[in-house]
C-alpha cells in the first residue's frame, strides 16, 4: 500500500462528508486519495490557521460552499468583501482545470444563496443589532477593556435595571442608569447591596464615549437580530451569512464579542440534539486572536464551556487565525478539525511556535512536519480531522480543490444592491427607539407638565361614562395587581452564559 492509498484508508466515509482535496507525499499528488471530513464530525469544531496570502480564505470559501451543498447554514466574516464572490458562479480558467486534474475534482461551476450583513447601521450589508441588555455586562466589559473591579460594578448596575424592569436598549440607556446611581437617589437605592463610585463610574462611562465614537452606538440597539435568521436554507442550500464590520473595524473587539454573543443566544434558545448528522449552522469565528487577546481567565473559563456544550445543540464552530498558537489550549483541545496552511519561521518567535504547532498533530511517519509546513504551497495546507468514528485521521498534506463560486469580489454595489432585495432588510433595516431606561428615568425626574393656552378661558368637557373595560381597570385593587405582576415580571431577568439575557421564545 502506498503513503498516500495509507492515509486517504483514514478518511474513508461511507456517510456524507466536505471533500477537502487530494493527498500529496514527496512531491506526488494522487487524485484518488481524499481527504474529507465526515459530516456529522463538523460539529465537533475546527481550526483554519495561516499566514496571510496563503490561500486561507479560499479554503474557507471552499468549506462554505461544501457545507451549503449539505444544506447547513454557515455564518463568516467578509471584513473586505473578499468572500461575496460565493454569491456567483465561478470561472473556468486553466488554474481552475489544473487544480480539479489534482484533485480529482469534477469541477463545475456554482453560486449560493448568501445574505449580506453589517454590525450595525452605516454598512453594506442588513444592520444587525443586539440590546445592551440582552448582551450582558460581561461581555460588555470585554468590549469596553474593564478590569475585574469595574466589571463587578457593571454587573452590580444591570442587576439594578434588570430588578426594576429596565429595558437597557441602547448606550443612553445605560448612562442614564450609571448617572442615576451615582446620583443622591440612586444611592439610596443600592443601599445593602454595595454602591457605584463616582471614580469607576467615570471610567465606565469614558470607555462608553470610546466605544460610542468608534460606531458601537449603531449596534446597540432594536430590533435585535432572531439567531434563527442565521439558520435557513434556500432550494435545499444552506444560506451563507457574511457579516462585514462595517463601520466599526476601530473597535473589532465588538465584533469577535457579538459572534461570541451570538453563540451564547443560540445555547440558550436551542434545544439539546446529542450527536447530529450534520450541523444545523457552522460559525467561522475570524480574527479569533482578538477573542482572547487580554482576556480575563473567568472569560476563557466561559469560552471553553461554550465550545465543549454548543455541539450538542448542534453547532459547529471553526475557529480562523494566523498561528494555532493564538488559541488557548483548553479550547484548541475541542477542536476536532485542523486545515493548516503554510507558517513562517523568520523570528525566534515563530520558530518558538512553529514547533509548539507540530506538537499538536498526531505523530507521522511521512512528514517532517516542521519542514512541511514552511514548505506549503499556496492552496495546500497539512490536515488532520476525525473520523465517523471519532478518532484523529492520519496527517494529510492536502492539496484544496478549487471553490466553484467566484473567487473575487462582486464590488459594493452588488453588495448593496443583493442587501436591500433580501427579506432581512425590512425586517431589520430600521432602528426602532422605544421607551426605555433613558426616557423612564427622565420621566421620573422631570416629569411632562400640562400645557394649556395662556389667558384662554377653561372649557368644561363632558365626562364620558367608564365602560365596563375602564372600570376594571381603573379599580384601585386591579390597579395594585397589575403593577406588583408587572414588577414580578421584571424581575424575571435571568442571565446565562457571559450574564447574556435568557429569552422565552
Amino acid at each position: 500500500m502506498t503513503a498516500q492509498a495509507e492515509i486517504a484508508a483514514g478518511y474513508a466515509s461511507e456517510s456524507a462528508a466536505i471533500e477537502l482535496g487530494a493527498v500529496l507525499v514527496g512531491g506526488t499528488v494522487e487524485p484518488a486519495a481524499h481527504v474529507r471530513i465526515p459530516l456529522a464530525m463538523v460539529n465537533r469544531h475546527g481550526l483554519v490557521a495561516g499566514a496571510t496570502g496563503t490561500g486561507k480564505t479560499k479554503t474557507l470559501q471552499l468549506l462554505a460552499e461544501q457545507l451549503s451543498d449539505n444544506g447547513v447554514p454557515v455564518l463568516m466574516a467578509d471584513v473586505k468583501g473578499d468572500l461575496s464572490g460565493l454569491s456567483q458562479q465561478g470561472v473556468d480558467s486553466d488554474r481552475t482545470k489544473a487544480r480539479a486534474a489534482d484533485t480529482g475534482d469534477d469541477w463545475l461551476p456554482a453560486s449560493y444563496p448568501v445574505q449580506f450583513l453589517s454590525i450595525g447601521t452605516g454598512g453594506l450589508g442588513v444592520p444587525l443589532r443586539a440590546s445592551i441588555t440582552s448582551f450582558g455586562p460581561i461581555l460588555l466589559s470585554k468590549v469596553l477593556g474593564l478590569n475585574d473591579t469595574q466589571e463587578s460594578t457593571l454587573g452590580l448596575i444591570f442587576h439594578w435595571a434588570d430588578s426594576r424592569g429596565l429595558p437597557l436598549l441602547d448606550t443612553k440607556d445605560l448612562r442614564s442608569v450609571i448617572q442615576h446611581l451615582t446620583g443622591d437617589e440612586g444611592k439610596a437605592d443600592l443601599k445593602g447591596i454595595g454602591g457605584v463610585s463616582s471614580s469607576t463610574a467615570g471610567v465606565i462611562l469614558r470607555a462608553l464615549a470610546n466605544l460610542e465614537a468608534q460606531g458601537g452606538d449603531r449596534f446597540f440597539g432594536e430590533p435585535e437580530l432572531d439567531p434563527a435568521d442565521l439558520m435557513r436554507q434556500r432550494d435545499g442550500k444552506g444560506v451563507v451569512s457574511l457579516l462585514e464590520l462595517a463601520e466599526l473595524q476601530g473597535n473589532p473587539a465588538l465584533f469577535s464579542t457579538f459572534l461570541m454573543w451570538l453563540l451564547a443566544e443560540l445555547f440558550e434558545t436551542l434545544p439539546e440534539e446529542g450527536d447530529v448528522e450534520k450541523p444545523k449552522l457552522v460559525f467561522f469565528f475570524d480574527e479569533a486572536h482578538l477573542l482572547f487577546s487580554n482576556a480575563s481567565k473567568a472569560f476563557l473559563d466561559q469560552i471553553t464551556q461554550t465550545v465543549k456544550l454548543i455541539r450538542s445543540k448542534g453547532i459547529g464552530v471553526f475557529f480562523c487565525t494566523q498561528l494555532p498558537t493564538d488559541i488557548p489550549n483548553d479550547v484548541l483541545s475541542q477542536l476536532g478539525a485542523r486545515v493548516q496552511h503554510a507558517l513562517r519561521a523568520f523570528t525566534p518567535d515563530d520558530q518558538k511556535a512553529l514547533a509548539r504547532t507540530v506538537k499538536t498533530y498526531p505523530t507521522t511517519p511521512h512528514y517532517d512536519l516542521e519542514k512541511a509546513l514552511t514548505s506549503l504551497g499556496i492552496g495546500e495546507a497539512i490536515i488532520t480531522v476525525l473520523s465517523e468514528k471519532g478518532a484523529p485521521t492520519p496527517v494529510a498534506w492536502t492539496r484544496l480543490r478549487a471553490p466553484r463560486s467566484l473567487m473575487d469580489t462582486i464590488g459594493d454595489d452588488a453588495i448593496k444592491q443583493a442587501s436591500q432585495a433580501s427579506d432581512l432588510h425590512g425586517k431589520y433595516s430600521e432602528t426602532v427607539d422605544r421607551e426605555s431606561a433613558y426616557e423612564q428615568l427622565m420621566q421620573k425626574v422631570a416629569p411632562p407638565k400640562e400645557e394649556r393656552v395662556p389667558d384662554a378661558p377653561p372649557q368644561r368637557q363632558e365626562k364620558e361614562e367608564p365602560g365596563l373595560v375602564e372600570k376594571v381597570l381603573g379599580n384601585s385593587a386591579v390597579k395594585s395587581f397589575l403593577r406588583s405582576a408587572g414588577s414580578a415580571l421584571a424581575r424575571e431577568i435571568t442571565r446565562g452564559l457571559f450574564g447574556t439575557s435568557r429569552k422565552r421564545r
